[in-house]
């Protein structure tokens, strides 16, 4: 790629917005772009993957940066450009000085450094991951963090098949292959523009990482059931529920955003299903969900969290993010998912799930659940995903991690309520927002 002074300059001004942390990485780089409608594309893309490399290795160019001269936003642009675009290329566009500077850094073995700043994590979260892999381990696992996420498709069965897809994208000169797991799932070798290609825009294909995608094979719900994704956000999960109910019965889609809810109405359009009903609720305390308990065959809790399983995404997450967040974070999860067990009839299916790799976001919050609620019985999701033909064991709980499984960090854990719950209101359909 080329680098040029104002692509230096556009990228030291958008990290130095990025690193006071007070928005979302992604929102504050949408933003920049959009007050800079001369910048190109390819610009753009040069300028986001050098922010981007800042944050996943912000400790150890913040060691590199200690040295050099200029401020440290100046420093921590050119080592985050000479990440994506390779150091001769910055080399090439600064002084004496800053490629001095640079050829020195060039030369710095890695393996040297400390084994926290080889992580790239906070000292909290680092000192947490420490307690549960072994530093090997915990090493492969940060770099895997540190790399980009690949872009993950899943074929949507009611107008493509996974295999007509491939060879749709392959005829189109995209390069694609099956992901390992998920029966649905593609998996692309760089990141065309999709907005451009007819089975994207048809509805035969949807953006969702694998490990998404399994999550819905663990709820697993059949044809004409009542199904409820309780946090559905912008619908990825509840278009794949959808799209193994074959369009029947009836799929709520909850959430606390309209704005969230309202991303999903594109996304339903291309995907032909007819049987979700997406509704806007203002907590898991709402009087619409009363009139829903008791009934559903099925629901999924893909509950807020930390998100420090996304990493290869949303990198900043772990900068922003503290001790205290997480722990506020625990309470609302609780919460959600003793709400949302209630809507679930007797020999129905709960399945609690997070993007986070912290034992605090997952199993401790089931092990809390199933000790105040013996009604629900813990189900090996091995044997579920074994049952649909998925070759993939992680024990009882569903924990897939990016260094051993390529996809986001992700845990689930599937519960079935045994007893019959307490009566309910009288039988009544539920307002939605159709």
């Amino acid at each position: 790629m080329s680098i040029y002074p104002a692509i230096i300059q556009h990228t030291e001004a958008l990290l130095e917005d990025v690193l006071r942390f007070t928005h979302p990485a992604d929102a504050v780089t949408t933003r920049y772009f959009r007050n800079q409608p001369k910048l190109g594309h390819r610009d753009r893309g040069t300028v986001a993957e050098a922010v981007f490399a800042v944050l996943r290795h912000k400790l150890e160019f913040a060691q590199f940066a200690q040295s050099g001269s200029g401020t440290l936003t100046r420093r921590l642009t050119l080592l985050g450009l000479a990440y994506g675009s390779g150091m001769e290329a910055v080399i090439a566009k600064v002084g004496p000085a800053e490629a001095g500077w640079l050829e020195r850094i060039a030369t710095v073995e890695r393996s040297t450094l400390p084994y926290q700043t080889r992580c790239n994590l906070p000292e909290w979260l680092f000192e947490v991951l420490k307690q549960r892999f072994d530093e090997t381990e915990l090493e492969q696992l940060c770099n895997a963090l540190n790399r980009p996420a690949p872009l993950d498709l899943r074929a949507n069965v009611l107008k493509a098949t996974r295999e007509n897809a491939l060879s749709n994208l392959e005829s189109l000169g995209v390069e694609a292959e099956p992901t390992p797991f998920a029966p649905l799932g593609i998996r692309l070798k760089g990141k065309p523009a999709l907005q451009k290609l007819a089975i994207f825009l048809d509805g035969g294909i949807e953006v969702q990482d694998e490990g998404s995608q399994l999550l819905a094979h663990l709820l697993a719900p059949k044809r004409g059931e009542m199904v409820v994704d309780f946090c559905a956000g912008a619908g990825g999960k509840t278009l794949a529920l959808g799209a193994l109910m074959r369009s029947t019965g009836r799929l709520y889609a909850l959430d606390i955003a309209a704005k969230r809810l309202a991303n999903l109405k594109p996304r339903l359009a291309r995907s032909g299903l007819s049987n979700v009903h997406p509704v806007v609720i203002d907590s898991e305390r709402d009087p619409k969900l009363k009139r829903m308990a008791g009934k559903a065959d099925r629901v999924l809790v893909d509950a807020p969290c930390s998100g420090l399983g996304t990493l290869r995404r949303n990198p900043d997450l772990k900068w922003r993010q503290t001790p205290q967040s997480v722990r506020e974070m625990n309470e609302k999860q609780s919460a959600i998912l003793t709400a949302a067990s209630k809507l679930v009839k007797p020999g129905g299916r709960l399945v609690y799930a997070t993007c986070s790799l912290l034992n605090e976001e997952n199993r401790q919050i089931v092990d809390g659940f199933l000790a105040k609620h013996p009604e629900f019985l813990l189900l090996n999701a091995a044997e579920i995903l074994r049952s649909q033909q998925i070759p993939l064991d992680t024990g009882p709980m569903l924990e897939l991690l990016p260094h051993r499984h390529g996809t986001d960090g992700f845990f689930a854990a599937v519960m079935q309520r045994q007893s019959s719950p307490i009566s309910t209101q009288p039988e009544t359909t539920p307002k939605t927002d159709e």
